[in-house]
């Protein structure tokens, strides 16, 4: 599945490249209130996501287990919750020994291999207790081939030329049927269902899988719908901006992460990185629009590698620059406790739970980002000012600043030490080392150290 989607991201940066010129004449005030009329869920602003691969996130492979460990994410201070799939998964052309939780064959009902409807209430009122919110991963394009659908509604599915039912085109998802969402009775069912996660579940929103497969007016119509039951917070998978409008809060940044390996792997500079961020910034992608920024997810994790085999020596540094720059960060379960494994997609396959200095990482950033709202998402955080440097092939340097504070960060994006200094701008002043404390203050000829990979950040003092 991956692959298709790694496929896709690339295609996606051409798009974005040739409405470039475009978006360049329109103010980039206008720009946002034309391209961003979702009006997001006050507690996104500032949050961090965390996805929960159910049958792979405890021994037991079930929402009761999972509802045990949301203390342990409380301390971690994370705040949505994203659960991979939770209904029913289908038996007909089943890929695995379990099938995939994408193939589903009951769009109302939990998986009993997770546990009970039940069960996934008591999940959610434990996890409202503690002051998360939880969001749902809907899979609208496509259903299992044993989903009563197929026999009840064969109209709702589309075609292939023998006049057949088909899987989505070019893929190789062999274990579901494509929708054709020009069917309005399909559109009915498919809203409704999703209506009744929110307001019988107590579901706060959804990760939609595969978005750009579905009409866009479709998830705007759902989005009003589900904004009128409470206010939901939306993720699609995928890079679109004008899903932005009056649908999605946030977008996949599938660029940002194929930058960011190619940084990692020497195939490209801190100057790429520069790039992707202030073309996306300055150019194309509104402001308001949440981009999510991540260094593992489930697909990447199972197909096409670990954090570690993604990011090497600069896996700190990525998911430093995924918390500070602009965004919303998302952590996928085990990476804070150094999961080496790529997970089975398929099976059973649990992960191994232990102490890592990742999980005081992730909790320090998670800190670090709600006490800062120059950090915080969209409009609600401050753009990205770059702040030029005496190394700019090597360290990325950035101010994130609004009226309550400022926060600087400066990455080594290279296998050797620097010494750099950051010119003059807009930063300088009295800072303090988010790391050890100590006080800094930035001058237009202040030298600062960085060791290989290393990511520094300073906030700033008033003086």
């Amino acid at each position: 599945m991956s692959a298709f989607r790694t496929a896709l991201a690339a295609s996606l940066i051409g798009l974005a490249s040739a409405s470039a010129s475009l978006a360049q004449t329109v103010p980039p005030e206008t720009r946002d209130s034309e391209l961003v009329r979702v009006e997001h869920p006050d507690w996104s602003h500032d949050a961090v996501l965390y996805q929960i691969n159910l049958r792979q996130f405890t021994s037991e492979g079930s929402i009761a287990a999972a509802e045990a460990e949301l203390p342990r994410l409380a301390e971690l201070g994370v705040d949505i919750l994203w659960l991979m799939p939770v209904q029913p998964i289908g038996v007909a052309e089943r890929k695995g020994e379990l099938g995939s939780p994408y193939s589903i064959s009951d769009y109302r009902a939990v998986n009993p291999e997770l546990g009970t409807m039940e069960d996934m209430r008591a999940f959610i009122d434990a996890a409202h207790e503690l002051g998360f919110h939880v969001i749902l991963d809907w899979v609208a394009n496509h259903s299992a081939w044993d989903n009563p659908l197929i026999e009840a509604h064969p109209d709702w599915y589309s075609r292939d030329w023998r006049g057949d039912m088909q899987p989505p085109t070019g893929t190789d998802w062999s274990d579901v049927a494509d929708f054709d969402y020009g069917n309005a009775d399909l559109r009915d069912y498919m809203a409704e269902s999703m209506a009744f996660w929110v307001r019988e579940v107590g579901f706060d929103g959804f990760r939609c899988d595969v978005a750009g497969f579905v009409p866009i007016d479709f998830w705007e119509r759902v989005r009003a719908e589900l904004d009128a039951i409470r206010p939901v917070f939306m993720l699609a998978e995928w890079e679109q901006r004008d899903l932005h409008r009056d649908a999605f809060d946030a977008t996949y940044a599938w660029t940002w992460n194929n930058t960011m390996h190619d940084v990692a792997m020497g195939h490209a500079d801190a100057g790429a990185l520069r790039g992707h961020y202030f073309y996306e910034e300055a150019n194309s992608w509104p402001r308001d629009a949440y981009r999510m920024r991540y260094t593992s997810n489930h697909d990447q994790n199972s197909w096409e590698g670990t954090q570690f085999e993604r990011f090497g020596d600069a896996l700190e540094a990525a998911i430093i620059l995924s918390f500070t720059g602009s965004g919303i960060p998302l952590i996928y379960n085990g990476q804070e406790a150094g999961n080496q494994d790529r997970l089975a997609f398929f099976q059973r396959d649990p992960i191994e739970w232990r102490e890592h200095p990742l999980n005081a990482l992730f909790r320090d950033l998670v800190d670090l980002r709600h006490a800062n709202s120059a950090l915080w998402a969209g409009a609600a955080g401050a753009p990205m000012q770059n702040i030029q440097n005496s190394h700019e092939s090597s360290v990325f340097s950035f101010l994130r600043q609004d009226s309550r504070n400022a926060v600087l960060t400066a990455i080594n994006f290279s296998a050797a030490p620097v010494q750099t200094v950051l010119h003059e701008g807009p930063h300088q002043g009295l800072y303090r080392d988010w790391q050890t404390g100590e006080s800094i203050r930035f001058e237009a000829d202040t030298m600062l150290e960085l060791e290989p990979w290393e990511g520094r950040v300073f906030i700033a003092i008033d003086e």
